[in-house]
């Protein structure tokens, strides 16, 4: 998910470079399901170029970095001062002068297709996060030229497609840099928020399997699905910060509630969600053949730490030294699972990454 607690950001002197927009439309593009669309539009922002180098093996790519957003979020999500003001500047981990910055919205996310941008709405085909991935590969390889990525790093759903773009591609990327997220199947908790909402926003009467009228869409279903999310993704310290006393805490949070409903499409948020009913990168990860850090936080309630699955996970099923583990200390800094996009919190591990496999 994207980081949905808004921050506060230290004022930035230096300016990343403005990224250039573009779209690609995949024909005919058929889905795990079965289902296909005739025109698959995918949007993506770029910042800096593309270098080659050829060699006796042919010719390849240097320099591209691919940066994958969470559930209902986009390649917008990026763009300010805790991330890219973080990486993307001159002298910093991912200098857009030296890097070519790929930031794609997903299939059902940002500008690119999905029930809501397509007049589909329920119809739309239901897409998983293996027809993500692929679907991003082809941006990359059949539009963008991208024979090889320096690195894949995502953020929450973001980082698991990193886990399967890793074990379905094994050598497409130099490096791999999973945050806030598990390689294992979503089970327990994980499963049991996402199925509340989908459930609260399909039983409202105004959904109308998912034909609502224009004006009127299923408040209540959103508004359950506002808070739970914000429960999910949000760490106590910070929260007690925003709301320090009764009154203060009502009036953030139905501010926060409101503001959230007013940017979800009741389909679009149903249809990210049932995304990763069939996410298990566990067949994948002995493929992984690059080195991969994989930094979660112990105040992430969607990824809780007690469970032990990241560690188990890698020891298990990745060859023997490629995969590090780490969990950022809680802090009054870390913001439970937005904790992904704080990039001061973890760059110094994308820093030791990109260092091991220069």
């Amino acid at each position: 998910m994207g980081d949905w607690i808004p921050s506060a950001s230290d004022t930035q002197l230096q300016r990343w470079p403005t990224p250039s927009h573009g779209d690609y439309t995949i024909t005919n593009f058929t889905f795990r399901t079965g289902e296909t669309l005739p025109e698959l539009h995918l949007h993506y922002q770029t910042l800096g170029t593309l270098h080659t180098t050829t060699s006796d093996e042919g010719r390849t790519t240097t320099n591209a970095v691919l940066i994958m957003h969470g559930t209902g979020g986009s390649s917008d999500n990026f763009l300010n001062d805790d991330f890219a003001g973080q990486l993307f500047n001159a002298g910093q981990p991912l200098d857009a002068s030296r890097y070519f910055i790929i930031l794609r919205d997903g299939i059902g996310h940002g500008r690119s297709s999905k029930p809501s941008s397509t007049g589909l709405r329920a119809r739309f085909p239901r897409y998983t996060y293996e027809d993500m991935v692929r679907a991003d590969h082809q941006l990359l390889t059949e539009h963008l030229g991208v024979a090889r990525l320096r690195l894949a790093l995502g953020t929450s759903m973001g980082g698991m497609h990193t886990w399967l773009l890793g074990g379905t591609y094994p050598r497409f990327a130099d490096a791999l840099m999973p945050l806030a997220s598990l390689p294992a199947p979503i089970t327990g908790r994980n499963r049991m928020w996402r199925k509340m909402i989908i459930d609260a926003i399909r039983t409202d009467p105004r959904y109308r399997d998912g034909e609502y009228a224009v004006g009127e869409p299923p408040l209540a279903g959103l508004t359950t699905a506002a808070s739970i999310m914000l429960l999910m993704v949000s760490a106590p310290l910070r929260l007690q910060r925003e709301g320090p006393t009764r009154d203060a805490a009502d009036r953030w949070l139905e501010d926060q509630i409101a503001t959230r409903v007013r940017g979800m499409d009741a389909n679009d948020l149903v249809y990210a969600l049932e995304a990763s009913r069939e996410y298990d990168p566990r067949p994948g990860l002995s493929r992984i053949n690059v080195p991969l850090t994989a930094v979660n936080s112990a105040d992430d309630q969607v990824n809780p730490p007690e469970l032990g699955t990241l560690e188990r996970e890698i020891s298990s099923g990745m060859k023997e030294g490629l995969g590090k583990a780490v969990v950022l200390p809680i802090s009054e800094d870390t913001r439970g699972h937005g904790s992904h996009t704080i990039a001061v919190l973890w760059k110094k591990y994308l820093e030791e990454l990109l260092d091991k496999t220069a």
